[in-house]
């Protein structure tokens, strides 16, 4: 059964956004919403497993940043940057009237979480960073660079999954082609010749692709900026992105954050983990 509504705002510029709405129970209207961030190549889907979930009590927001799932392509592929998605998502919160929330992002996500707390602080009233920090493993960017916007389709969903696990499979080990269906149906689409391939406008690599791995903005301040909010950083012990000694770093700067590190997962744990839905579970509880 759908547990949410698909619905839209416009950008700044001028295209149209969607966004998955799952309503809270009428009882739990008090409770503060939850925006959930994609990654870089990944969309609203990918947060099928958590946000239900979430739902049974309180509101959850998924967006397609632009140019992913059912949001429009960007006229400009030099938009496609955080400093624009952030833009984007406080659209999407002037429109829906939500003065604070809590912020779960992945990779990407998490960066755009960062910068939110920039620029509005106050409004953030918890945060989950999955898979991301300040500072990300030139070994990951560069991996990350290989593939990104590379265009690749598939004849079926098996074809598909098995690509998959050949890209990604040293982050997730040891999983049933299942698994990778799943991931699959999360990342791809069904295109109109009948092919499966990558749900995303391949020109959001452009921007990606100018990025120094070895000269990184500072990020720290934007980090520090969650201070004084409950945090939750979550690892994947086989993360090439995020290492442990950022993580350190990290909890050094803000004492008070949570750390979790899950076993056998690489970057991005997907959210379905026990461990990870539990966290999150724990940090909610902290900012009804």
């Amino acid at each position: 059964m759908k547990v949410f509504e698909d619905r839209f705002w416009s950008s700044r510029d001028g295209l149209k956004l969607h966004f998955r709405d799952y309503p809270a129970p009428e009882a739990a209207d008090d409770l503060l919403p939850v925006l959930c961030l994609h990654g870089l190549t990944r969309n609203a889907r990918d947060f099928d497993v958590l946000a239900p979930r979430l739902a049974a009590s309180r509101r959850v927001i998924c967006p397609d940043l632009r140019g992913r799932g059912d949001s429009e392509y960007a006229r400009d592929s030099a938009t496609y940057t955080p400093m624009q998605y952030c833009e984007d998502v406080l659209a999407l919160l002037d429109q829906e009237g939500i003065d604070r929330f809590v912020a779960i992002g992945t990779s990407l996500g998490g960066l755009m979480t960062m910068g939110l707390a920039t620029v509005i602080p106050d409004r953030i009233a918890g945060a989950v960073l999955n898979d991301v920090g300040p500072w990300l493993e030139p070994v990951g960017l560069a991996r990350i660079k290989e593939y990104v916007g590379q265009g690749r389709s598939f004849a079926t969903w098996v074809h598909a999954a098995r690509g998959l696990e050949d890209a990604q499979g040293a982050a997730h080990p040891g999983h049933s082609l299942d698994f990778w269906i799943g991931r699959a149906k999360r990342l791809m689409t069904i295109t109109g010749n009948g092919r499966v391939a990558f749900d995303y406008d391949m020109k959001i690599a452009e921007p990606f692709l100018e990025l120094d791995v070895d000269e990184q903005p500072d990020l720290w301040p934007a980090w520090e900026a969650l201070s004084g909010t409950p945090v939750l950083i979550l690892r994947g012990a086989l993360s090439d992105l995020l290492s442990d000694a950022t993580l350190t770093e990290m909890l050094r700067r803000i004492p008070g954050a949570e750390a979790v590190t899950l076993s056998d997962v690489g970057h991005a744990p997907t959210l379905d983990e026990p461990e990870s839905i539990a966290a999150i579970e724990r940090l909610l509880a902290r900012v009804s």
